[in-house]
């Protein structure tokens, strides 16, 4: 199916346009991250997976008034307790996170600390059997943000050594700054909002460099198919050449995975919400990056080897074996 017939957008003459766009996204979301690290001592709220601390999920038999909740962990010695509503409202549950504990044996504690605070001072009765605990020590989550870390940092190079086999190490190193791109706008938005970031947004991130990265790959295919075929062409019209090509493919694929986790951002409550936010913004910023990010770089590296007197022609596409 192709949307778009005889598409002829000259999307390297908007390169500088793009240059900003992304320039103004990069330098906020760090600058964001920046004054973060120095009130929070973290780039971005960091959820109990990496922090530490204790999560409780306390379901009401009526509405649960969320003020009188706050002041009665804050009467039991609680003061520093975030109160939060947890899925939808007719639920009447709530997620109540307990500061980070530095000594992990008082951790499993927190449960019988906020039951009694509420038993005390709140005269919503809890549902029997309903309450659930989420807890993990400073040092679990400490090693969780480390290996996060890491987990993303293997797979950008992972992605970059195959591409220098598969293409040539400067699509690697387009494709990879593209999806350093999007992971650094995307972490940037989780500053800007204040979400947090737990595990769940970590493996939406990972899907997010697969993805982004898999939109670049075709956009890079096709620009070596068409310098197999029109080897007088110049790379620029090439590059513009292959982008509208690929553009009812972009749409297509793109859109429908954006609607998709659109509707869980908007339908499928707090449990999910920080795993589609990641996704919701990282296919926008995923599939604008393979077009404006990743295709310009090839032809600013080109033009720098030429300036240089280095010049040599990007590798195009085998001819299939007949």
């Amino acid at each position: 199916m192709e949307l778009f017939r005889g598409v002829n957008v000259d999307w390297l003459r908007l390169k500088w346009g793009f240059l900003g766009f992304s320039l103004i996204f990069s330098v906020v979301g760090v600058g964001m991250m920046a004054y973060n690290w120095s009130h929070i001592g973290s780039p971005v709220r960091l959820g109990v997976d990496f922090r530490g601390g204790t999560q409780v999920q306390v379901k009401f038999d009526r509405t649960p008034d969320l003020d009188k909740i706050r002041s009665a962990t804050a009467a039991a010695g609680i003061p520093d307790a975030k109160v939060e509503t947890y899925d939808e409202p007719a639920y009447n549950e709530v997620l109540i996170s307990l500061p980070e504990q530095r000594d992990e044996t008082s951790l499993d504690a927190g449960r019988q600390q906020i039951e009694d605070a509420l038993k005390a001072h709140y005269d919503n009765p809890i549902v029997p059997a309903a309450t659930k605990v989420d807890v993990v020590g400073p040092t679990v989550g400490h090693q969780l943000e480390s290996k996060a870390a890491l987990a993303t940092l293997y797979s950008l190079l992972g992605m970059l050594v195959y591409l220098w086999f598969r293409f040539q190490l400067i699509y690697g190193v387009a494709a990879v700054v593209a999806c350093f791109h999007d992971t650094l706008i995307t972490v940037g938005a989780f500053a800007l909002t204040g979400q947090e970031i737990s595990l769940t947004v970590i493996a939406a991130i990972l899907t997010l460099v697969g993805y982004s990265m898999n939109d670049t790959i075709v956009v890079f295919d096709r620009i070596r198919e068409n310098l197999r075929l029109s080897r007088r062409e110049s790379l620029p019209d090439v590059v513009n050449r292959s982008i509208n090509q690929t553009l009812s493919r972009t749409v297509l694929t793109s859109g429908l995975t954006f609607l998709t986790v659109l509707s869980l951002y908007i339908f499928g409550g707090p449990v999910l919400r920080g795993f589609s936010f990641a996704l919701v913004v990282g296919i926008l910023i995923g599939t604008y990056s393979s077009i404006a990010v990743a295709a310009p770089m090839l032809v600013a590296w080109q033009q720098w080897r030429a300036q240089q007197g280095k010049a040599t022609a990007l590798p195009a596409a085998r001819r299939p074996k007949t």
